[in-house]
């Protein structure tokens, strides 16, 4: 059979026309499909509890001994039909691994939802015989209809980026194709069966032809819902950031009390540093530093009970003091010297040629800081080619970067750090009186002083996803 896989996974869903695939599949010689292999309630098939010889129990113990048995008593190529709401163990095992051919099945969501709601209503979930077919009108639900597209979509993400990073490929075949003998041939070629068939199955037939209109009660009222879902994402925020990891070398903990920092550069560090400090009477060399995923992970097993939590700034004002700590500075250890001399050759930034001087007045400043600003938005765009680097990327991009390794408990803005770090307190059930210091605005200019129409509008444009996400206001109207 096969040289380049061992087995094949058709990841479909319900009413997708999975079963009527893996008829045909079952007709090629040398591939086998065991139906829904690992969905939750049974083993392969309805009513079905044991699959070579491991019950619904064994294959929850070591779902990927299934597999084995799979590849080792199968004349030819193996698989199964994987859903969604499947085994997640499953589906870590089988995705990067590339020896596993992957099978796309898609359909279109709103003729899935309304053959599942009808397939529901009727309890006719197969049909071999037109005679038997059972009809049934239901009720467009919208709010339940965007969840399961909210759910899908997530799940052909995940599917397409596991095999974009791991390089490889599947083989998308639509609702539509599955009639199609070429196709079908097609689809056995890629999984190395040379042999291909003369005819389609006619087992099984379509359960609900005719148009949505004659199968949806409230039709009007469906085409009023759908009108309002923003199929084409109009309305997102477009994010050409690439995904980040967790830096965890720079999380901080406390030296005693079971609390973790996540530290999003620009906002507030010195402040949350001090506050931790203090918290035990100690100094800040005393927090502990230099996490690795293994000691990090050592950490929160000896710190059951514990709190973790990220400090998030106002983007412009954040802006403003990575501006002045970094790029304003032409000298010193946190100076992005290289970067700073490309913003003023290449980006047109008029930043002072060495440190800024007497000339260098608030007029000189709000020119700057408003070039740096749009510079900003075409950075996180994608369309520089300085690196995002993590002291101005979104703090959206950070914080979703934690995830991989825990997100924080609490996120808390810098303007109620007071109030946050006192409810994370309350959650350790730890007393203390000590409050943290507010950030100081660094730089030679105050932001209050060139704060105008132009640089806030220049800061929405290059961080709409922070205000979006984080619910920021203009700073004139906070």
């Amino acid at each position: 059979m096969s040289a380049r896989f061992d087995y094949f996974v058709i990841f479909g869903e319900m009413r997708t026309g999975s079963n009527y695939l893996e008829e045909n599949i079952n007709r090629f010689a040398g591939l086998h499909c065991y139906g829904e292999a690992f969905n939750p309630h049974f083993v392969g098939h309805h009513n079905t509890k044991e699959l070579f010889d491991m019950t619904l129990a064994a294959r929850e113990a070591d779902p990927l001994r299934l597999i084995d048995r799979m590849k080792k008593n199968t004349k030819g190529l193996p698989g199964f039909r994987f859903f969604h709401d499947h085994d997640p163990r499953v589906l870590e095992a089988c995705l990067p691994d590339p020896r596993c051919a992957k099978v796309i099945l898609t359909r279109n969501p709103l003729e899935s939802y309304v053959s599942r709601k009808i397939a529901a209503e009727t309890g006719q979930w197969r049909l071999t015989d037109a005679k038997h077919r059972r009809d049934a009108k239901i009720r467009f639900d919208g709010a339940e209809f965007e969840a399961l597209v909210a759910e899908l979509q997530a799940f052909q993400l995940l599917l397409q980026h596991e095999m974009q990073i791991t390089g490889q490929t599947g083989f998308y075949i639509a609702y539509e194709d599955i009639n199609d003998l070429g196709v079908l041939n097609g689809l056995a070629r890629y999984l190395g069966c040379e042999a291909p068939l003369e005819e389609l199955s006619t087992k099984l037939k379509k359960q609900n032809p005719g148009g949505l209109d004659e199968k949806v009660a409230n039709f009007d009222e469906m085409q009023a819902a759908l009108a309002k879902i923003d199929t084409f994402g109009l309305t997102r925020t477009p994010n050409f950031e690439p995904r980040r990891g967790g830096v965890v070398p720079t999380y901080l903990a406390c030296a005693k009390s079971p609390i973790l920092h996540m530290p999003v550069k620009g906002a507030a560090l010195g402040p949350v540093e001090a506050w931790m400090a203090a918290l035990d009477g100690a100094e800040t060399e005393a927090l502990q530093r230099g996490f690795n995923q293994k000691t990090l992970r050592q950490w929160r097993r000896q710190n059951k009970g514990g709190r973790s939590f990220s400090v998030v700034a106002h983007p412009l004002e954040r802006a403003h003091r990575v501006f002045c700590h970094h790029i304003l500075r032409a000298e010193g250890e946190e100076a992005f010297v290289k970067i700073r001399r490309t913003l003023r050759e290449g980006y047109k930034v008029p930043l002072p040629e060495g440190e800024p001087g007497e000339d260098y007045d608030t007029a000189a400043h709000h020119a700057a800081f408003l070039a740096y600003l749009k510079f900003l938005k075409a950075n996180l765009a994608g369309q520089t080619g300085v690196r995002i680097d993590a002291a101005w990327a979104s703090q959206a991009a950070v914080i979703q970067g934690f995830a991989e390794l825990g997100q924080p408990d609490m996120v808390i803005r810098e303007d109620q750090l007071a109030l946050g770090l006192s409810q994370l307190l309350a959650q350790c059930e730890i007393e203390s009186s000590v409050a943290p210091e507010p950030p100081e605005e660094a730089g030679a200019m105050l932001l209050d002083a060139i704060l105008d129409d132009d640089i806030e509008q220049a800061a929405i444009d290059a961080y709409q996803r922070d205000y979006l996400a984080f619910g920021f206001k203009r700073l004139r109207n906070s």
